[in-house]
């Protein structure tokens, strides 16, 4: 990791920063160069300009000789040490120079600019015959009647010039390298505080992958690293909640499925021992063999349901219907178990109800569903109500009960899947959640409303078919 966000961040942010100083040094040196060798081709131009002056004071004169005028004009040249002055006659060769040599130079491209350019002088820098870096002007001298005369040559050496352009470059240089070193060095650090985190984050990660539940993340930032601490910490709260729902469930069910073959199992050993001479008991022993089995297929096929449920496979067939049809069967299905439990057991019968477009078994099913969970959690001689009312644009299903309740705590989770608010009394703790999901798919609403000791409420709420659906 640390290898991979490096790598990425030197090909990415340090690569620009480099190519963002290389380029600002090249223009930093390049203007710097250019603000040199202006400042010398001034100076030189402003000395062409004061030979032109001169040489037209001299031509106006009518006893004027250029090659005289010439060896005056370099004689009182003061500035022999700081460049050379060379006077070039009308043929393009120099005549006379303030180092006392000649020069015998080949080309001079100064002198070739300034015969054809308006001002009548040229500038050239390049290197000389013997290598040395120069800047050259030439001014050309002309008569009355424009006839050329001969040009004025100042030459400079521009060695030093570029000396100091040199250790310019130099001083850039050791600069950008420092920007670098110090982006370098904050940007490690910069890189570390995200590496490090992270590699934290992968080890606690892994550690939850292997069931470490109870391990947390210490956030050391109040960022985004710190936001991914919390949720990764928050994560594994949650999971450990589920793992122990899970468990929860797993031991509940193991539970329910016990009784039941314990009972059927313990009755067929009786029967088989002798029991079945005995007509009472055998009576006896077959309803309860009966009772546990039906019991038992109950809980299979709500485990199936909810295998389905979770893999989305739950298969709905939805018609046009009558929902108190579906209500009243429920209803009739638990009054006998009711009665023998000391529960009352009311249904207000509705006068009608619009249809509503839903699959019949899963709708009945929730109601059983929820009329059991009902007559589950109530005492004896507590009572169960159940009635239906037509909303307009909905239908409203309620079953009530005076039961134990639900604590507020436990409220906001019982239908969550594995979810047992109490597990004192018998079930699986998915019945809930498969009744919220069938609602759900009908696009109504499950809602329960509950306090401890008082009793619970339960809404269902389904949307009225349109005429042509």
């Amino acid at each position: 990791m640390r290898r991979g966000i490096t790598r990425r961040w030197t090909s990415n942010v340090l690569a620009g920063i480099v190519l963002l100083l290389v380029l600002v040094e090249i223009a930093a040196i390049a203007a710097v160069r250019y603000y040199y060798y202006q400042n010398v081709e001034n100076a030189l131009e402003l000395r062409a300009r004061q030979a032109y002056n001169t040489f037209s004071l001299y031509v106006s004169s009518p006893t004027f000789d250029f090659e005289t005028g010439a060896w005056d004009f370099v004689e009182a040249f003061r500035d022999k040490e700081k460049m050379e002055l060379q006077v070039i006659n009308a043929d393009g060769k120099a005549v006379v120079s303030a180092s006392g040599f000649v020069p015998q130079e080949k080309t001079m491209p100064d002198y070739e600019l300034a015969k054809t350019a308006e001002e009548q002088i040229g500038v050239w820098h390049g290197r000389a015959a013997d290598g040395e870096s120069i800047m050259a002007m030439t001014v050309m001298i002309r008569d009355g009647q424009n006839n050329v005369l001969g040009s004025v040559r100042y030459v400079v050496s521009l060695e030093l010039v570029n000396r100091q352009l040199t250790i310019f470059s130099v001083l850039m240089l050791l600069f950008g390298l420092a920007i670098v070193f110090f982006v370098m060095l904050s940007s490690t650090y910069f890189v570390n505080t995200i590496v490090s985190p992270v590699a934290e984050i992968g080890r606690a990660a892994r550690r939850i992958a292997l069931g470490d539940y109870d391990f947390r993340i210490e956030k050391k930032y109040d960022d985004e690293i710190g936001d991914l601490c919390d949720t990764i910490n928050y994560m594994a709260g949650e999971i450990s909640a589920a793992e122990q729902m899970k468990n929860d469930f797993i031991s509940s069910v193991s539970h329910e499925l016990r009784t039941p073959l314990t009972a059927i199992k313990g009755w067929s050993e009786t029967l088989r021992e002798g029991g079945a001479g005995d007509a009472e008991m055998t009576a006896k022993g077959l309803e309860v063999i009966s009772d546990e089995a039906e019991r038992l297929s109950g809980i299979v096929e709500e485990l199936l349901d909810f295998s389905r449920m979770q893999s989305g496979h739950i298969s709905m067939q939805f018609t046009r219907m009558d929902l108190l049809a579906e209500l009243e069967e429920a209803v009739v299905l638990f009054r006998d178990r009711a009665k023998r439990e000391g529960i009352e057991l009311l249904y207000v019968e509705a006068a009608e109800l619009p249809p509503i477009v839903g699959d019949r078994d899963r709708l009945k099913q929730v109601f059983i569903n929820i009329i059991d969970n009902a007559i589950k959690y109530s005492n004896p001689g507590g009572r169960v109500r159940v009635e239906a009312a037509d909303m307009g644009a909905h239908v409203q299903v309620v079953i009530s009960d005076s039961g134990v309740g639900i604590a507020k705590a436990d409220l906001p989770n019982v239908k969550n899947k594995f979810y047992k608010a109490n597990r004192t009394r018998p079930g699986s703790g998915i019945g809930l959640a498969l009744a919220d999901e069938i609602v759900r798919r009908h696009k109504g609403r499950l809602e329960i409303e509950s306090e401890e000791g008082v009793g619970t409420t339960v809404t269902i709420t389904l949307p009225v078919a349109a005429k042509d659906e």
